[in-house]
């Protein structure tokens, strides 16, 4: 996070003051400086401090102290500094930080290097102190402006028993140039530097309380109410922090607590860029993956033994692992990963439309789309896979339902893609139904098949494949309008398979804003089938095919969409406007 965190506090000699902050460098440090190290006075380095690129150098000591700084340095001259506007002690290098995971360091000194930061920090500290108070004079408040950052100053009092009221007057500043960013950290910086300030008062709390126990200042003070008040402190106008809290290593825990504070408040928010509304590929992403791990806990804290590897578990798209949740493949749409298997045969759709010929593909498509059993009946488990990785990218998410591999037949209300070996036998009933589709791999009966097709890295001239169903697809059957105009982009050679894929996408997502409307229409606000039939006309999707279509694929709409529309419905005012 560009940002930098500062203690302040108010004089009463010199006003206003910068005490301490930290700052985030974003590129490496100059070579040779390690933990707590400083490079030399002659190591420039580019450096981003605060979010502003600058070439500057972190000095030895600090500036503040005018010991080994040049003139030009920013910060107070020594003449003009008192014990209580001085944190660091003469030739204090300063306290780093390193961030292995982000390349980041964490910095701290009394003032900012950079003077252009100095002036920010120096303006931010003199309106925390003076003008931008809130009522009480303690607690948050938020002022700035687009040329000197935008500030969270949270003002607070620290006991004193020789101050004036007993009590100096301190804050802790927040500057960044992200004005949203800073208020939408607004509960988090308050909670944490509240925390800060807390632990701070609770140790000066115990200092005032042993010094007024021992010599009580009070009585004192009123017995010499006539003489001048600051010759009765001896000289001793302004007291350190660490005095106030007795506590000598008071710097490294703020600097600790400030680095913390900026990395936390960095990486608590992050940015997406979104497009477009959520589809409802990632509408039933996400709820697949928020059941998956409800599931997973389940198993985590139950004892129940494992169910029959006969009777595998399917969970809309993904058979899930029965060893344990850690080993379940993720519920998302290119989750087979292709990377993890040995081979990978089908590479596409248009890669298989080549292998099956145009026919049966047409025919295997037709059964997809329509939500239809598919079975492949094959040896080789990877090759079954890919198929169903190729074939399952023409569906919407939620209507895939796949058990990779079985060795027995599993119903079609189970799974609508079935793998299984070539020694199943599937039920004749099956065979004969019009609602499945049977792909048959067998050994080829030619040494080459296919020699022009493939290379022999991914050759497919062992294979031969028989498509068959109890429903054929006539080939003048129009059939649905996504499959023929899937198949009008397999085929047209200008279209990369990159772009086929992205046809893909805007083609689902043209049918799934169609099934939207026609599961409102029909679902929710129970029109008569006449409406019906007139939207499905006015949709394109009057034929009988696309009504099928339709219909399956209203059962991959998404839980979220589905809770949203009833919810409207029963909300009074639908209710109302609907009346």
């Amino acid at each position: 996070m560009n940002a930098i965190v500062a203690l302040c506090h108010f004089c009463e000699l010199h006003g206003p003051r910068t005490l301490f902050c930290t700052e985030v460098l974003h590129s490496p440090l100059p070579q040779g400086a390690g933990s707590g190290d400083v490079p030399g006075q002659n190591e420039p380095a580019e450096e981003e401090e605060g979010g502003i690129q600058m070439s500057s150098r972190i000095r030895s000591h600090s500036p503040a102290e005018g010991a080994s700084a040049d003139s030009s340095s920013p910060g107070p001259k020594k003449s003009d500094m008192c014990e209580g506007c001085r944190s660091l002690a003469g030739g204090h290098p300063g306290y780093v930080s390193h961030d292995k995971e982000t390349s980041i360091k964490y910095v701290s000194h009394q003032h900012p290097n950079h003077p252009q930061l100095f002036s920010i920090v120096r303006q931010a500290c003199v309106r925390s102190l003076s003008c931008e108070v809130c009522p009480g004079r303690e607690g948050p408040i938020f002022f700035g402006d687009e040329q000197h950052g935008f500030v969270f100053s949270h003002t607070f009092f620290i006991k004193d028993s020789l101050a004036r009221g007993f009590q100096r007057w301190y804050s802790i500043i927040t500057i960044m140039m992200d004005r949203i960013y800073l208020i939408n950290s607004w509960p988090f910086l308050l909670g944490k530097i509240r925390g800060i300030i807390d632990e701070l008062q609770g140790k000066a709390l115990k200092v005032f309380e042993a010094e007024q126990f021992g010599c009580p200042q009070r009585a004192q003070r009123m017995n010499t109410a006539f003489t001048p008040f600051l010759h009765q402190r001896n000289g001793n106008a302004a007291r350190s922090l660490t005095s106030l809290t007795n506590d000598e290593n008071l710097w490294a825990c703020l600097h600790t607590s400030f680095a913390w504070l900026l990395k936390a408040c960095g990486s608590r928010l992050t940015e997406k860029l979104l497009e477009g509304a959520p589809t409802e590929d990632t509408l039933v992403q996400m709820e697949k993956l928020a059941d998956l791990k409800e599931e997973s806990e389940g198993w985590d804290g139950s004892e129940e033994e494992e169910k029959p590897s006969s009777q595998p578990d399917v969970v809309e798209g993904q058979e899930l692992s029965k060893s344990s949740p850690e080993t379940s493949l993720m519920p998302d749409c290119n989750s087979w990963n292709v990377a993890h298997r040995r081979l990978s045969v089908f590479r596409s759709l248009r890669h298989m439309r080549q292998v099956l010929g145009a026919s049966a593909f047409r025919m295997l498509a037709w059964h997809v789309l329509m939500g239809n059993q598919v079975i492949w009946k094959a040896q080789d488990m990877d090759l079954v896979q890919s198929a169903f990785d190729v074939l399952r990218t023409m569906l919407p998410i939620g209507c895939v339902r796949v058990i990779p591999y079985s060795d027995q037949y599993e119903e079609a209300y189970r799974c609508n893609f079935l793998g299984l070996s070539p020694h199943v036998q599937i039920p004749p009933h099956i065979l004969a139904s019009e609602f499945a589709v049977l792909v048959e791999v067998r050994a080829a009966t030619r040494s080459s098949l296919y020699p022009t097709l493939f290379d022999d890295e991914q050759s497919l001239n062992k294979y031969e494949f028989v498509v068959t169903s109890g429903s054929p697809v006539a080939a003048d059957r129009v059939g649905p309008t996504i499959l023929n105009k899937i198949e009008a982009a397999l085929t047209n050679q200008n279209l990369s398979v990159d772009v086929v894929d992205q046809c893909l996408v805007c083609l689902k997502e043209e049918w799934m804003n169609k099934v939207k409307v026609l599961f409102k229409f029909t679902k929710v606000d129970s029109r008569p089938k006449e409406d019906t039939q007139k939207l499905l006309s006015i949709l394109g999707a009057a034929e009988e095919d696309n009504v099928k279509l339709l219909k399956f694929w209203m059962t991959g709409l998404s839980k979220t969409y589905k809770s949203h529309l009833m919810s409207t419905v029963r909300s009074p005012t639908s209710s109302e406007s609907r009346n």
